[in-house]
C-alpha cells in the first residue's frame, strides 16, 4: 500500500507541479519559507523546539486557519508548557496566521505529503501530538505519525458529500489511515457516522459543534474606516449597502446585473464585492462594469472623490477586510454558492446580525447553511431570479431585514462552546504524554443548549 502510494503520489506531483507552482507564483509571497514545502526548516526554528511539548497543529487555508486560532489559544491557557507550531499549505493562510497569532506560536509551511519531506518535518519538529483540522487525509504523514506513537486528533471534522464518496469507494486503503486517529471531533452526527464507517474507532469519534460558531467572537480582520471609504468611494448618504463576500468567477456579473435592476427602485443602493480570491480584482471589475460603474478598492483617494453617482460598486482587491466591510452591510450575499459549488462562510455576516442571502451551491457549510435557512436568520435562493426576489424584499422591508439579522445572531450564539469540548477530547491525552494542564474551568454545556450557559465554559484569552 505504501510503496504503492508513493509511486502514484510522485508521478502525480510531477505532473501537476508546474499548476502548483505557478499558483504559488500568481498569489504572490511563496519565496518566503519556500523550503519548508521539502522539510527544510531552519535551525532556529529547530532550536526553539528542543526538548518542548510540542503540538502541531494544521490549518490548510485562511477557513480552518481562522479555526485553528481559537483552538490555539484555548490550549495555551489548558496547556500552558506546551509550545504550539501550526502549519498552513497556502500563502493567504500563512498571511493570517502571522497577523493573528503571536510569535511564541511558530507558523510554517506543511510538508509536501512525499516520505522524505514528511521524515525530515517530523525530525525537526519532534511533534507530542498532532491536531488535523477539517479533513486533510495525506497518508503519508499520518503513517509516520502513526509509527513514532505521535496521538492524532482530527478537530472540526466533515466530509464533503463529494470527498465521503471517493473515501468510502476507496474503504479498503484508507480504512487503515483513518483508524490512525486518537480523537475526531465531529461537527455533526452525520459526520460522526461517516466517519466511523470510514475505519475510525466508534470510541474514539464524538460531536462537537462546529468551532466555526466559536471562531466569530474574536473577530480577525484589519482595522478598516470602511464609512470613510465609502464616502471617498462615492457611495450615498445613508447608502443601502450590498457586500457580496467572497464571490467566486460568474458571481460578480450577476449581482452586477441584478443590482443595475434594482437601482431603478433602490437608488441608494450601492454594491460592494469582496472577490474570494483578490488576484481575480481586474477579472471581477471587467465583469461588474458591464452593468455598473466600478472603482477598485486600491483606487480610492481622499484627494479625488468621484463625483456622485460616478461609481455604483466597490471592487475590494485587498485582503482581511470583508468582516469590516460585513460590518457596515444592509444585507450580504455569500459567494461561491451560484455560480460556483461549496460555498463560503455564512456564520460571518450572521454573527454581525446581518441578513444573508446565498445560492443552492453550499456542500462545505451545509449544516450550517441549513440551520440559519430553517431557523430564519439567512435566505437560501436557488437561481439568479429568487435571488433578485430576496435582496428586493429585504431591501423595501426594514422590519423583515431587521428579524432576519436578530435570528442570525442568535443561532450563532446558540451554537457556540465547540472548542471547550473539544479541548476535553484532547486534554486527557496530553496528560499521558507529560503535558502540565491548568485548573479545569466548569465544563462546556451540550451543543444546542442556549448561548448563556455557553458562558460558563472555558475562558477563550485574547492573544
Amino acid at each position: 500500500m505504501r510503496l504503492l502510494y508513493n509511486c502514484v503520489f510522485l508521478a502525480g506531483f510531477v505532473l501537476s507541479a508546474p499548476y502548483y507552482f505557478w499558483r504559488l507564483w500568481r498569489r504572490g509571497n511563496w519565496v518566503a519559507g519556500f523550503g519548508q514545502r521539502f522539510g527544510d526548516y531552519d535551525k532556529n526554528l529547530r532550536q526553539a523546539l528542543t526538548n518542548r511539548h510540542v503540538v502541531w497543529v494544521h490549518a490548510v487555508s485562511v477557513g480552518e486557519a481562522n479555526v485553528c486560532i481559537e483552538l490555539l489559544k484555548a490550549l495555551q491557557t489548558a496547556a500552558p508548557n506546551a509550545k504550539l507550531v501550526v502549519s498552513t499549505t497556502t500563502t493567504t493562510g500563512m498571511a493570517e496566521l502571522q497577523k493573528r497569532l503571536p510569535a511564541t506560536v511558530s507558523k510554517i509551511y506543511y510538508p509536501i505529503d512525499r516520505r522524505k519531506y514528511v521524515d525530515l518535518a517530523f525530525r525537526a519538529i519532534h511533534p507530542s501530538a498532532v491536531i488535523i483540522v477539517e479533513t486533510e487525509i495525506w497518508p503519508n504523514f499520518i503513517w509516520r505519525a502513526r509509527d513514532g506513537g505521535t496521538p492524532l486528533f482530527l478537530v472540526n471534522a466533515r466530509l464533503s458529500e463529494r470527498s465521503y464518496r471517493r473515501y468510502r469507494r476507496a474503504r479498503f486503503l484508507f480504512r487503515d489511515l483513518f483508524a490512525s486517529f486518537a480523537g475526531v471531533a465531529a461537527q455533526t452526527e452525520d459526520y460522526a457516522r461517516q466517519f466511523c464507517e470510514l475505519g475510525c474507532v466508534p470510541d474514539a469519534v464524538r460531536v462537537t459543534g462546529n468551532i466555526k460558531f466559536d471562531a466569530v467572537r474574536s473577530g480577525g480582520g484589519k482595522l478598516v474606516d470602511v464609512a470613510g471609504l465609502l464616502r471617498q468611494a462615492g457611495a450615498p448618504e445613508n447608502a443601502q449597502i450590498l457586500v457580496a463576500g467572497s464571490t467566486h468567477a460568474g458571481e460578480e456579473e450577476i449581482l452586477a446585473r441584478i443590482c443595475a435592476r434594482l437601482r431603478t427602485r433602490f437608488p441608494r443602493l450601492f454594491l460592494v464585492v469582496v472577490p474570494r480570491h483578490f488576484e481575480r480584482a481586474r477579472d471581477a471589475a471587467r465583469s461588474v462594469e458591464k452593468h455598473l460603474k466600478v472603482m477598485l478598492r486600491t483606487e480610492v483617494s481622499a484627494d479625488k472623490p468621484p463625483r456622485p453617482g460616478e461609481v455604483e460598486c466597490l471592487l475590494v482587491n485587498t485582503t482581511g477586510e470583508l468582516l469590516a466591510f460585513y460590518q457596515h452591510a444592509t444585507l450580504a450575499f455569500v459567494g461561491k454558492s451560484l455560480a460556483a459549488r461549496g460555498g463560503q462562510n455564512p456564520i460571518e455576516p450572521a454573527a454581525l446580525g446581518v441578513p444573508a442571502v446565498f445560492g443552492p451551491h453550499m456542500q462545505n457549510f451545509a449544516d450550517v447553511a441549513r440551520t440559519l435557512a430553517t431557523g430564519g436568520g439567512a435566505i437560501q435562493v436557488a437561481n439568479e431570479a429568487e435571488l433578485e426576489q430576496a435582496f428586493s424584499r429585504l431591501l423595501s422591508d426594514e422590519g423583515y431585514r431587521s428579524a432576519m439579522g436578530k435570528k442570525g445572531l442568535s443561532i450563532v450564539q446558540e451554537n457556540q462552546g465547540t472548542v471547550s469540548r473539544t479541548l476535553e477530547m484532547i486534554l486527557p491525552h496530553l496528560a499521558r504524554r507529560g503535558f502540565f494542564l491548568a485548573p479545569k474551568g466548569p465544563a462546556a454545556p451540550a451543543a444546542g443548549e442556549p448561548a448563556a450557559a455557553r458562558a460558563q465554559g472555558m475562558p477563550l484569552p485574547v492573544f
